[in-house]
């Protein structure tokens, strides 16, 4: 069941890419990055409040609000770079190379989380690495 949200987030980021780049013509790209994260916010406590997670507010550590806020200091800027490199650049170059994340992702899991790398999911790591390789240059 995971694969099926794993590819209806990429469906998404997808779009999320195209309709970007035609949302930033003309506008600055952190004003931009702003917008986006208002309808962000307002998207995920209107999910939260309807399917009533707000009752488990409380349960939050104060660890939980440390890294969750990391990640979402990380998110933004993340998403800051990412519209001012659309904004630069194509989309068939930005969104690929921008998926670098996903190697970069593998390796931290395997030095911070300790995770286990195959020789499968090393091989993917590689193989996207090598294809952001041959976008750049």
């Amino acid at each position: 069941m995971w694969w099926i949200y794993a590819l209806l987030s990429a469906l998404f980021a997808a779009l999320t890419a195209i309709l970007a780049k035609i949302g930033i013509k003309g506008v600055d790209s952190n004003l931009a990055t702003a917008v986006r994260t208002v309808v962000i916010l307002v998207l995920a406590w209107g999910i939260v409040y309807f399917r009533g997670g707000l009752a488990e507010v409380h349960t939050l550590s104060r660890m939980n609000l440390l890294f969750l806020g990391l990640s979402g200091l990380a998110t933004g800027m993340s998403w800051i770079f990412y519209f001012k490199a659309l904004q630069l650049g194509k989309v068939s170059q930005v969104a690929p190379v921008d998926k670098l994340s996903v190697a970069l992702s593998i390796l931290l899991s395997v030095v911070f989380l300790g995770e286990k790398l195959s020789l499968q999911v090393g091989i993917g790591a590689g193989l996207i690495i090598i294809g952001t390789l041959v976008l750049i240059l």
